[in-house]
Order: structure tokens, then C-alpha cells, then sequence
């Protein structure tokens, strides 16, 4: 540890931010990282707890004190060895991830927590200025094969583990940009593209092949637009091994009357497009939220990226409604502490403006002329059933009221892979629609074919999918060459 008495004398600083009227008229980021003597200073908070147990909540099992440590020493390319030696790609977990470990830290028992997310901010976005991110080239080719299909952080950071232990990896994207939900399902307020770019960069330069605009599975099957289709009989043909990093893209629907009117639609069909034209792509048609009524259903990070997209339209109005309750304002630490806490969460994108509804079921859309006009809803209450302890949700009666709606984005998570590519392999699925393979070879029922990521565990966070890919590629290395001394 740094400061042995760091706790007791600095206060947790939060990272600044410009203020929510000016960031509403851009749309690059608008989080500054700590400056060097900020993340000092926030490093010493790091206490001498005895068990880190803010390593064992983080997915990718970052090796927190040690690199708080060398924050607080000002020992930056130190610090940045050891985030990288358990993190690819630090730059988009010290921006998006929603910090498990924090909730885990010691100090937050009774007192704010180390700031543990700012400081990996701080680290990486130092490493890439002061040019020590470099590319880290194979001793030797082994002169195996490896496909990836898909390339969101599961993808990329699968590809570059093998490529750095010398297989010959080609990535393959069904996009038109390397990225995955990275590229087309985060806005750039909350991570500006640059920052891919810069990696695929490294990657490239340590010998990733990277195709886009390719899709694999059946021709019959491909998205009607100009995709190069490759049949998954050719990559056998090819490759060595084949890891299916695709994702999970199955949006929860709403099935309720009036789904089919003009301006209900998925969140990710309207984040998208949005991300397309912040890149300089032309389209043809976009939907946008300026002068309408929003209401998005769904309180996670989807809704509430709808939230900020909408603001900066210009929207006439944010409502967001969900239907669990509203969580309580700060959590019962001795219940929960070191767990990932239940409690009421208020995002950038909520500061910039947004009502919030909790407790709400939607009954049905309705319009004119094919347009949606309101959506009709009700109260819920979650009542504790005896027998079998679960809640359960009940209706209160007379509670029913209107929303006006101009647009309505459905933004209720992900279900499932999307199923064409996995039938197109015939590969095992589980009850869920994932492919079934374990953590322990990542294999699934077919010999030489592996899974990693939201594909194989389902909707989780971009942490999660890159401790995945990092995993599955030590199991195809050892696949194979027969042993492996990549990290798990």
C-alpha cells in the first residue's frame, strides 16, 4: 500500500465533468480523467485490507492495490504493466464498466470507496499519451489458424491473446466497422470510437487480420445488405479453430396491441444510426427524437443511453419507466458489502434530463393513422408469495394512466444470440438460446469450435466478455499446441 493513514485523510474525489447545457451540444466525451496528482492522492485512499476484495469482484481479477500502489508512487508505466497483464483493454472498462469492484472495496464498508475506477482511467489514458501502449510481437509463428467471429471486446480480446502467442488470427464482422456493440451500441459520449481505432491499430501491427462486412452462415440467412457470406464448411476448411464471439443481439420485445405502430422500436435501431452519422456515414433515413415525446421502457444502461441520445436530439420530453421498483437511495452495507449492491443509480444521461417512473407496466400503444400517440399504463406492487418466497407482481387496480408518446424505444435487454449463425454451425444451444459450452475449455459440441462472451453466458458486461475471451483463447492455445502459457 501506499499511505498507510490515505483513508483517513483524503476524501474520494469524483473525476469533473463539463456541465450537462454544454455536453447536451456534442457529442464527444465530457469526462475528464484525474490529473497525476489526483490519482496520486486517490491511490493512497487504497488501504492495507488484508483480502483485496475489489481483485475478486472484478471479472477480469485486475490486481487493484498494486497498481494503486504505483499510482501513488507515481510509477505510471509500472502501473500500466500490471492493469494490462489481466486487462486488453483498460480504456473501455475505466469508461463503460459499472465498477463491481468498488462496491467490494474494503473502505466502502463505512466510508466512500476507493475511486479505483478514475484511477484505471487515469492509467491507461496516461499510457496512450506518453506512447508506452505499443504492439507486444509473438517470440515465434506457430503456424496455426485461428477464426473469430465477431468483434466486440469478447472477439478482440480472444484475437489478440492468440496473435500475441503466434497464431494467425483473422476476425470476421458482419459491420461495416470492427467493434461489435462497442462500435454501434455505446454512444460516443460515453466512448468515443478513437479509442477502437487505436487498439484494431496495435492489433493489426501484432498481426490480427481484421474482415468486415462479412457474414457467417447460410446466404439465405444474411442481413439484406451487400455482406461477403462465408459458409461455416469453409472456415473448417481453413482455420484451425473457430471461436464464436458474436454476441447476444435477441432484443426483449414488448408484445403488448399496438407494438406495430410508427415510432415504437427497438433501443439499438435507433442508437445505431446515431453512431453510423457521429462516424460521417450519410443515411438515408434516421429517426430522430428532436421535438417528440420519448418514452423509453427500461432502466439500464440501454435506456439510459437512449436518455442522453434523445436529450441531444432535442427532444421535447424524456420519460423513463421500469418495471421493478424504485431501489432505495444508498444500500444496507452490512447486508450486501462486498456484493454488487441493489440500489438507485443516476447516470450522466439521467443529469442531463429525464423523468423516471418506477413500479410501471405497460397495457398498450395507441395512435392515429399508424402513428403512436400514447402509451397506456399501470401501477405494479411486488408482493412476497409465502410458498415459494419469489415476488411476484400484482396490478393495482385503478392505477392506469396515459403517456403521451411521440417515439417509444424499447430498451428491456437481450435474450439470445442471434440463432442463424448458431444453426448455421449446429452447435449445442441451451435452454436460453446460448451456445452451451463451460468455462472450463470454452469447447462447445463441436471439436474444434469454441464460445466466448455474451453468446455463451448471455447478456453481461463488456468486463465480463473480455475475462471471456481472454479464457477461451488460453483454451484454444492449449487446443492447439497441447499446453499454454497464456493467462487465465
Amino acid at each position: 500500500m501506499g499511505k498507510i493513514t490515505g483513508f483517513l485523510e483524503v476524501d474520494r474525489l469524483q473525476e469533473a465533468s463539463e456541465a450537462p447545457a454544454s455536453r447536451l451540444k456534442h457529442w464527444r466525451e465530457f469526462v475528464l480523467h484525474l490529473s497525476d496528482e489526483q490519482a496520486g492522492k486517490q491511490a493512497a485512499r487504497c488501504m492495507d485490507c488484508g483480502i483485496p476484495f475489489c481483485n475478486n469482484s472484478c471479472p477480469v481479477n485486475n490486481i487493484i492495490p498494486d497498481w494503486n500502489d504505483l499510482v501513488y508512487r507515481q510509477n505510471w508505466r509500472g502501473a500500466l504493466e500490471v492493469l494490462h497483464s489481466t486487462n486488453n483493454f483498460p480504456e473501455f472498462t475505466g469508461r463503460i464498466c459499472p465498477a463491481p469492484c468498488e462496491s467490494a472495496c474494503t473502505l466502502n464498508i463505512n466510508d466512500e470507496a476507493v475511486g479505483i475506477k478514475s484511477i484505471e482511467h487515469a492509467i491507461i489514458d496516461k499510457g496512450w499519451a506518453e506512447g508506452w501502449v505499443v504492439p507486444q510481437l509473438p517470440a515465434h509463428q506457430t503456424g496455426k489458424t485461428v477464426a473469430v467471429i465477431g468483434s466486440g471486446p469478447a472477439g478482440l480480446a480472444c484475437a489478440q491473446q492468440l496473435a500475441r502467442t503466434g497464431h494467425s488470427v483473422t476476425v470476421f464482422e458482419k459491420n461495416d466497422r470492427i467493434g461489435g456493440l462497442l462500435r454501434y451500441g455505446i454512444p460516443d459520449f460515453k466512448l468515443e470510437k478513437t479509442l477502437i481505432d487505436q487498439r484494431i491499430a496495435q492489433m493489426q501491427a501484432e498481426g490480427v487480420s481484421f474482415k468486415t462486412s462479412h457474414y457467417i452462415g447460410s446466404a439465405a440467412d444474411a442481413p439484406e445488405q451487400k455482406l461477403t457470406v462465408l459458409t461455416p464448411e469453409a472456415l473448417q476448411k481453413e482455420f484451425d479453430a473457430i471461436v464464436l464471439t458474436g454476441g447476444c443481439e435477441t432484443p426483449r420485445d414488448l408484445p403488448i396491441a399496438g407494438r406495430e405502430l410508427k415510432g415504437v422500436m427497438y433501443a439499438m435501431d435507433f442508437l445505431r444510426p446515431q453512431n453510423k452519422v457521429v462516424a460521417g456515414d450519410t443515411l438515408s433515413a434516421q429517426v430522430l427524437a428532436k421535438d417528440k415525446h420519448v418514452i423509453v421502457i427500461g432502466g439500464g444502461d440501454t435506456g439510459s443511453d437512449c436518455v442522453g441520445t434523445s436529450n441531444r436530439h432535442g427532444a421535447k420530453s424524456v420519460t423513463q419507466i421500469e418495471l421493478m421498483p424504485r431501489p432505495p437511495e444508498t444500500e444496507n452495507k452490512a447486508m450486501t458489502w462486498p456484493y454488487w449492491p441493489a440500489k438507485l443509480r443516476t447516470s450522466s444521461s439521467h443529469e442531463e434530463g429525464a423523468e423516471r417512473d418506477w413500479a410501471i407496466t405497460s397495457k398498450s400503444l395507441a395512435g392515429k393513422g399508424g402513428k403512436v400517440e400514447k402509451l397506456v399504463v399501470a401501477r405494479v406492487e411486488w408482493i412476497k408469495d409465502e410458498a415459494s418466497g419469489q415476488l411476484k407482481m400484482q396490478e393495482v387496480k385503478g392505477s392506469e394512466f396515459d403517456i403521451k408518446a411521440d417515439l417509444v424505444l424499447l430498451a428491456m435487454g437481450f435474450v439470445a444470440p442471434v440463432s442463424n449463425v448458431l444453426t448455421a454451425f449446429g452447435v449445442e444451444q441451451d435452454a436460453r438460446g446460448n451456445v452451451r459450452a463451460n468455462t472450463d475449455d470454452y469447447r462447445t459440441s463441436l471439436a474444434n469450435v469454441f464460445a466466448a462472451g455474451d453468446m455463451r453466458r448471455g447478456q453481461s458486461l463488456v468486463v465480463w466478455a473480455i475475462r471471456e475471451g481472454r479464457q477461451c483463447a488460453r483454451a484454444v492455445d492449449e487446443f492447439l499446441m497441447g499446453v499454454s502459457e497464456l493467462p487465465r
